[in-house]
């Protein structure tokens, strides 16, 4: 059974930060491409950052975001660092491959004073 359990969310305010976790199970995680994407209300939604054989980052978050994955644990993190009121949104944790496409339930995060 594939999972994908975020954890991590929370309220912070602006300039703090956080981390998320996935932790997956149930599909061979080094051969996966793990992602981050969120969706702000009334938004669609959108990919954050990616980890595979190299990482990428939307043009919002460069600087302030750090993708990571741990292999050994099955495990890939999002560091969160100066947060703005913008990025505001349920973040999901996504798992691709050529034929598969696995998603998490999605963890809360809120930038507000």
């Amino acid at each position: 059974q594939v999972q994908l359990v975020e954890s991590g969310g929370g309220l912070v305010q602006p300039g703090g930060s956080l981390r998320l976790s996935c932790a997956a199970s149930g599909f061979t995680f080094s051969a996966y491409v793990m992602s981050w994407y969120r969706q702000a209300p009334g938004k669609e939604r959108e990919l954050v950052a990616s980890a595979g054989g190299r990482t990428n980052y939307a043009d919002s978050v460069k600087g302030r975001f750090t993708i990571s994955r741990d292999n050994s644990k099955n495990t890939v993190y999002l560091q969160m660092n100066s947060l703005k009121p913008e990025d505001t949104a349920v973040y999901y944790c996504n798992g691709r491959s050529f034929r598969t496409n696995y998603w998490g339930q999605g963890t809360q995060v809120t930038v507000s004073s």
